[in-house]
């Protein structure tokens, strides 16, 4: 019987020679002056995924001269940093200078320069206090009016305050990269504005919370709180590539957050808002967990500018409790292909995919699980949305139609989707079936899984 590779037994003369040549470069390692190597370890041999850049064809982000990040950076510009001063610094205040920035473990944004944590108390200056502004803006005495007056203008500076040490802003030609499984990048809000050519990969964007939620009264209702931060805010970037990110609230679910003014106290806004003229975005296995407002495409319905832009492919993706926009599309051409919506039993729900003004979006072998009181017509809602072209998809197992289910449901209320479209997705890789899709995403989705 022939002995496999790993246990057949070495000839004699093969272990000498072995030796002889450990102990030879042992020898030539111990001379005066030289240095000792550092043994190759796993980690060493795996990909470098700060020089990796968006395959061709991988979605609206390889259009034209495709994403490249930061992967041309020189030596000078490679960064490993691991906490917020470090990580600022390799920011260089938005810089377009090609530049590889890797995290390494987690960290906070909510801290000082010297790495002391920073609550809201830190940050409320100017006489600034919950219990003040509540009383200053009820709506029962305040009435219908913004708020305004000494506890807004406090608040507004104590937001600024804030906003000074969480908002980071990342520049053209950049590669932020996780290192290994537990890069976390907490209570930040990530910003590419103005910029082209962004990879963001392999990190957890966890809890951009926001201390100080404005109350914004309605007419017409109750109101509500705004907060400020997105957890990835792209605004007016092109060129963005996304790959292997988790983000949610972890930390602080809204869902545990009080009641003021008979409104939920929200703290968070968006995981992920594409906007202010955007373009050429992919979007690919990440995951988006437990949270209201997930995924925002153009953000308003008057932006006729956006026209022609907000051209986003998001494939491979989780939805896991995420309550609605997963995504909200306005006028963009959007791909949405091979990614996994999952319900839990309990979670509030509303809607997936929100169609709205003068939207187009493709919708391909994409899976949903619900619990039984969601229905295949709650999956879809329209906002003065027409186009949405769909196949592949399937419900709980099952092939369905949303485009027919949604039209029959919605008949006498809302006007029908139409599956004219005027585009066909060109830049993308294989389709798998939803079934396919949603195994494989399970598995290799989210941080600290890519290479």
């Amino acid at each position: 019987m022939t002995a496999s590779p790993k246990t057949a037994a070495q000839p004699r003369t093969g272990r000498r020679a072995v030796a002889a040549l450990v102990l030879l470069v042992g020898c030539l390692a111990l001379q005066p002056g030289a240095e000792a190597a550092t043994p190759a370890t796993p980690a060493a041999l795996a990909p470098d995924l700060g020089r990796e850049v968006l395959a061709a064809d991988d979605g609206w982000a390889a259009e034209g001269a495709g994403t490249t990040g930061g992967s041309a950076a020189d030596d000078a510009h490679v960064f490993t940093v691991r906490n917020r001063a470090q990580l600022v610094a390799a920011l260089d205040g938005g810089s377009a200078v090609p530049k590889i920035i890797r995290i390494a473990g987690t960290i906070d944004a909510n801290t000082d320069d010297r790495g002391r944590e920073l609550g809201c108390a830190d940050y409320a200056t100017d006489g600034y206090e919950l219990p003040a502004y509540l009383a200053a803006y009820d709506p029962r005495t305040w009435g219908g009016a913004k708020p305004s007056g000494p506890q807004e203008e406090a608040r507004q500076a104590s937001a600024a305050r804030q906003a000074e040490r969480v908002e980071l802003r990342i520049g053209s030609n950049t590669t932020l990269v996780g290192l290994g499984r537990t890069a976390v990048l907490r209570g930040a809000s990530l910003q590419v504005r103005d910029a082209d050519n962004v990879i963001v990969r392999n990190l957890e964007l966890r809890d951009a919370y926001d201390c100080f939620p404005v109350w914004q009264p309605n007419t017409g209702g109750l109101g509500d709180w705004k907060t400020a931060y997105d957890t990835l805010w792209l605004r007016g970037a092109t060129h963005v590539w996304v790959d292997h990110v988790t983000a949610s609230d972890r930390g602080h679910p809204d869902e545990k957050e009080p009641t003021y003014f008979g409104r939920n106290y929200l703290r968070h806004d968006g995981l992920l808002d594409i906007t202010n003229g955007s373009d050429l975005v992919t979007v690919s296995w990440s995951r988006f967990q437990e949270h209201d407002k997930a995924i925002l495409i153009g953000n308003g319905d008057t932006v006729t500018t956006d026209r022609g832009k907000l051209r986003v492919t998001l494939h491979h993706n989780e939805f896991d409790a995420v309550v609605q926009r997963a995504p909200r599309v306005r006028f963009g051409q959007v791909h949405l292909y091979n990614n996994r919506y999952v319900v839990p039993e309990g979670a509030a729900y509303r809607y997936s995919v929100g169609v709205s003004t003068e939207s187009r979006i493709v919708a391909e072998n994409n899976s949903f699980t619900t619990p039984g009181h969601v229905e295949a017509a709650d999956l879809l809602k329209s906002w003065n949305g027409s186009a949405l072209a769909q196949s592949g998809n399937e419900f709980n197992g099952f092939p369905v139609d949303l485009l027919a289910i949604y039209n029959a449901y919605n008949s006498g209320s809302e006007r029908d989707l139409t599956a004219d479209v005027g585009w066909t997705p060109a830049l993308h890789g294989p389709v798998d079936s939803a079934a396919r899709a949603a195994t494989d995403v399970a598995r290799g989705a989210g941080a600290g899984r890519a290479g």
